[in-house]
């Protein structure tokens, strides 16, 4: 006799997911999809909330479409992340709008524009401000014990 229970995605478990995140409008953000399965343990923080929440409940190979709000994934973009940094701060000529920066600290951004005497750079994280839309399959589910 099986468990019925044993088969649903419960907070704790050590799951494997395959997963593909679009935005509104379609692009494509990430997949594992053809890849390695995501494994991670329901609950513990790991991945957005939004994520972590919407696999509850799941089946052993379901397969889910969730919609998260910005503030359950990445937050709102903060005009706080958004800073001023002098021109001097980056080899001539190599800075262009667009462009991945990192600082000595790790903290990584985009360059937004470039003026004469500074360069505007976005910390904010890349997806800040969107909403995410995944579509999740449950590959496996490792009961707590």
């Amino acid at each position: 006799m099986s468990d019925a229970n044993a088969e649903i995605v419960k907070k704790g478990d050590e799951i494997e997911v395959f997963y593909t995140g679009t935005l509104d409008d379609g692009t494509v953000f990430d997949s594992n999809v053809g890849k390695e399965p995501l494994k991670f343990t329901v609950g513990s923080g790991e991945l957005i909330k939004g994520f972590d929440e919407g696999v509850l409940g799941m089946k052993l190979n379901e397969t889910k479409k969730i919609s998260i709000e910005a503030k359950d994934a990445y937050g709102e973009k903060s005009d706080e992340l958004i800073v001023e940094v002098p021109k001097e701060n980056f080899a001539e000529g190599q800075a262009k709008e667009g462009m991945g920066v990192r600082t000595e600290d790790g903290h990584e951004g985009t360059i937004i524009s470039i003026g004469e005497k500074t360069i505007r750079v976005d910390f904010n994280p890349q997806l800040a401000g969107k909403r995410l839309n995944f579509e999740i399959k449950v590959a496996r589910i490792n009961k707590k014990r």
